[in-house]
């Protein structure tokens, strides 16, 4: 039996070559808001691994005062032309089709950037997200925007990629749509006709500049879910309408609305979320009109995918962060090697990064955005096998490992503990939202077996044992030890505080009333709440930011506040912990404000920090002094993608991740690529 998602789909004269595509994000990787040889190496990339469709320029910006805010595209004048033909190209050539996403974002963006153009929109409805207080927009301006729109189409076109897409969701079309942004009183406003005028106006001047055989899509929300917005019946209409008016060839949906971070992390849903939520939605639209429907919203799986196609509930699948993770997926497919795949386990470090502004990196794929330096298939040692030794199987160890073996060596890998994985699989642990993390490791161990790793378990390293191999390189990837340093030299109290590792790790117990100090910003304490949480405990985060997490940003942190408001945990932004003392009941925490140096008492029975870790490096420093390299690492090298000098002769010892300093899981995985890539 044929397998459907390989089927392919015709859409306006374009065949896709199967029901699998990349929806329009922004990687960051633009510069100047041009195409760079990076963003086509990223998008190439996935084509060469088989997927039907890539759509690029996730809002790619049509006019000036429409600015970027995370890197995107700008096709308002011709300048883009150039670099998107080479991109085109090199997809085409791959196989696979082409689109861009275009967009004036109006009130979805900030004014104090770019051309310090004011902000615009149908009504002077400011979005929370960006805070911006648009410019309600005039004849001159919506004529202006329309023009835009056809302009930057036609460019596309120009270029000769495959089609583009006009972003509503959110942005400006959908904000004329959405009767929760457009109070206008005039032909822009009040009805559906009215409402859905500069859209119709937009999709006909966009036909007029690119003519009848060029693919044109929307993207829209199958339902705002936000008061006085779009119901999912009113979404349905202008779904309907849109088929109607013959402007547009297919409709790509997703559910809700991007005006603030819970609504974000809804329509875009991170780890602990459920498979495929947003699908009924854009089902429905399906059974409204007679296009081709694409959707994409947490479908990570090809299990998930299938069924999505096989029962008709859409005609293309989106597995966007897959392919951040794997772009290989349909390669992967036609050879029968599923379980191959490393699968998206959802931990939003790509768009984390991008809200914090960052490029988009992936959490356990080191490659992905890097293609010009790190191939995504592990190249094979042209030189003679070596013998390699790593200690450590944490996603480090396991990464220097698997690369190692397939690069043609041979690799034994130290194991203190009873099974892979390290501060990872503890990590998973900590609640239900994030036991998909060990996907992470559970595909590197499986890779470096497959590879034929050495892999020795209930194994503590030590020096004697290591040389019995007679290696001619050790890694060592021993990982860090909680650090629970935070209080000032000589204050009282040190050896009253427990680690987040600790609490998670079952190594200390659950106090009823709980302080969390988080020194460090990011998810750890988070998780570290929720784990006391679910035992009962009442608890007090406390931070010396200006706010909780202050390391997140996007879509992770909304789930965890949401609980933590509606369970009663304390939130305690700048002040930081200075001293704790045993009392009668407990203990006292001391916090000053770190503004007014004020100081207030706390009282809990157990106080919990997270702090980082420390370099679990007593071994590397052992066997650094036996080596030839004494344990150092070139920079040079390692940044300019050559191996490490001296090679050759006697023992090398590195050291990658945690052991070198606390950082984090793509740290760990990227260390141990690029060193041993060359290896």
């Amino acid at each position: 039996m044929s397998d459907p998602l390989l089927t392919p789909l015709t859409v306006a004269g374009v065949t896709i070559r199967n029901r699998i595509f990349s929806t329009s994000h922004t990687p960051g990787y633009a510069e100047d808001g041009l195409a760079t040889d990076r963003y086509l190496l990223y998008h190439r990339e996935k084509a060469r691994g088989g997927i039907g469709l890539t759509m690029i320029g996730g809002s790619t910006n049509v006019a000036p005062d429409s600015p970027s805010i995370w890197g995107q595209l700008y096709a308002g004048d011709d300048a883009v032309i150039p670099g998107l033909a080479d991109l085109a190209d090199a997809v085409h050539a791959e196989g696979a089709a082409v689109m861009c996403q275009l967009t004036h974002m109006g009130r979805r963006t900030i004014w104090d950037d770019g051309d310090w153009l004011p902000t615009i929109a149908p009504s002077r409805v400011r979005e929370p997200m960006h805070r911006s207080f648009p410019k309600v927009m005039d004849d001159a301006d919506i004529d202006r925007v329309v023009r835009a729109y056809a302009a930057a189409a036609g460019r596309i076109r120009e270029a000769g990629l495959d089609g583009v897409e006009i972003i509503a969701t959110g942005h400006l079309v959908d904000q004329f749509w959405s009767p929760a942004v457009n109070r206008r009183t005039d032909g822009y406003g009040g009805s559906l006709d009215n409402r859905m005028r500069f859209g119709f106006e937009v999709l006909e001047a966009i036909r007029a500049s690119v003519g009848d055989d060029f693919a044109v899509g929307v993207r829209m929300s199958g339902d705002e879910n936000l008061a006085d917005g779009l119901t999912h019946e009113e979404c349905c209409e202008i779904a309907r309408r849109l088929a109607r008016s013959q402007l547009i060839d297919f409709v790509n949906v997703i559910g809700g609305n991007l005006i603030t971070h819970p609504a974000l992390a809804e329509a875009i849903p991170p780890m602990g979320t459920p498979l495929a939520a947003q699908l009924p939605v854009a089902a429905a639209i399906k059974e409204a009109v007679d296009l081709p429907v694409f959707h994409a919203g947490r479908i990570p799986d090809v299990a998930t995918a299938r069924h999505v196609i096989s029962e008709g509930l859409v005609d293309l699948v989106g597995m966007t962060r897959g392919h951040i993770a794997d772009p290989h997926i349909v390669a992967k497919i036609q050879r029968g090697e599923e379980h191959r795949i490393r699968t998206c386990v959802g931990a939003s470090y790509c768009i984390n990064r991008l809200y914090r502004g960052q490029e988009s990196l992936c959490i356990q794929n080191p490659a992905t955005g890097r293609e010009a330096t790190i191939p995504h298939l592990t190249v094979p040692s042209d030189g003679p096998a070596k013998r390699v030794v790593v200690v450590g199987a944490g996603p480090g160890g396991l990464e220097a490992a698997r690369v190692c073996a397939e690069r043609g060596h041979v690799v034994t890998l130290f194991e203190a503990r009873s099974s892979t994985g390290g501060q990872v699989r503890l990590a998973a642990r900590a609640s239900e939202r994030r036991r998909d993390l060990v996907g992470i490791v559970d595909w590197l161990e499986q890779e470096a077996r497959l590879a034929g790793v050495d892999i020795r378990l209930d194994c503590p390293a030590v020096a004697a044992d290591l040389l019995d191999c007679d290696p001619d390189v050790v890694i060592v990837a021993t990982g860090g030890s909680p650090d629970t340093d935070v209080l000032p030299v000589g204050a009282n109290g040190t050896d009253l505080l427990t680690s987040v590792a600790d609490v998670v790790g079952g190594h200390a117990g659950v106090g009823p009333r709980t302080l969390v100090f988080d020194d460090h910003g990011g998810i750890e304490a988070l998780s570290c709440v929720e784990f006391l949480l679910d035992r009962g405990a009442t608890v007090e985060l406390v931070v010396p930011d200006r706010y909780v997490a202050h390391g997140l940003d996007g879509t992770l942190h909304p789930g965890y506040l949401e609980r933590f408001h509606s369970e009663g945990v304390a939130l305690v932004p700048d002040h930081r912990l200075v001293a704790v003392h045993r009392v009668q009941g407990g203990l006292e925490a001391v916090l000053r404000n770190v503004y007014t140096g004020t100081e207030h008492v706390s009282v809990a029975d157990q106080v919990v920090v997270e702090h980082g870790v420390v370099p679990v490096d007593d071994l590397f420093v052992e066997l650094s002094g036996m080596s030839a390299n004494g344990g150092r690492l070139d920079l040079d090298n390692l940044l300019t993608g050559r191996p490490q000098p001296g090679g050759g002769e006697g023992l090398h010892v590195y050291r990658v991740g945690d052991a070198v300093a606390g950082r984090d899981i793509h740290a760990a995985i990227y260390d141990a690529r690029r060193l041993c890539q060359v290896l």
